[in-house]
């Protein structure tokens, strides 16, 4: 039984075994995630042609902007998209973890990929890594200042990456958790009420679907927008 509303993001449930560690729920979702998604299963059929329309929109996406010119960067974004899609859509499921509404997994993904674009362009490019921080045309008594406010936006952007995603996905659960709570307590009250409640539950669950994809596309494709500081030769 779960204590408050925000014990969906406790990955220690408190109906297992106290010997179970909570890395076998990381486990558990990650391996479920991939035999679903297997070849094995998967066969072509009106359910694969659904599962294309995602990878070719964000691999169009990334075409737009410098990431192409990273060797193998299209194809790693476009699975996490597709990766992130269905962590999304995991985490709207009764009693299922919500991976994606937590930090640790968020910046387990923007940390490192931001930080493998920066690592790239100031070891084989130093000189226009370092050129990026000074904006054109600006005067010379403002350029200090430039230089240290684009390095802290620079710096921010992995925390902000991965906190907007977390954010976003927490809130949603949130909101459908304590609907879900006014709702069964309705039921012995007012069936009017319940009525109202259980429609606004689920329009609120056709708008936290499209938030899932929404949030997961922002994640990808700021990620491919930030390629564009990466030099190029």
């Amino acid at each position: 039984m779960m204590t408050d509303i925000f014990s969906s993001f406790d990955p220690y449930t408190s109906f297992l075994p106290t010997n179970i560690s909570p890395i076998m729920f990381w486990l558990i979702s990650f391996i479920t995630l991939t035999i679903i998604h297997s070849s094995l299963w998967m066969q072509s059929c009106r359910y694969t042609s659904i599962l294309y329309l995602p990878t070719n929109t964000m691999f169009k996406q990334s075409n737009r902007t410098s990431l192409p010119n990273l060797k193998g960067s299209p194809s790693l974004l476009v699975s996490l998209f597709f990766m992130l899609i269905m962590i999304n859509f995991m985490g709207l499921l009764p009693y299922v973890f919500s991976m994606s509404s937590h930090l640790l997994f968020t910046m387990t993904f923007g940390l490192p990929l931001w930080l493998s674009m920066i690592l790239s362009a100031a070891i084989f490019y130093p000189k226009k890594f370092t050129a990026h921080f000074l904006p054109s045309g600006a005067p010379d008594w403002l350029n200090p200042f430039l230089i240290i406010i684009e390095t802290l936006s620079t710096l921010a952007r992995p925390i902000t990456l991965s906190f907007r995603l977390a954010a976003n996905m927490s809130a949603g659960h949130i909101v459908l958790g304590l609907i879900g709570i006014y709702a069964t307590s309705s039921l012995f009250s007012s069936i009017t009420n319940s009525i109202i409640l259980l429609s606004i539950q689920s329009l609120y669950l056709i708008f936290e679907i499209g938030i899932c994809m929404i949030q997961a596309y922002i994640f990808c494709l700021l990620l491919s927008l930030y390629s564009d500081d990466h030099p190029n030769l």
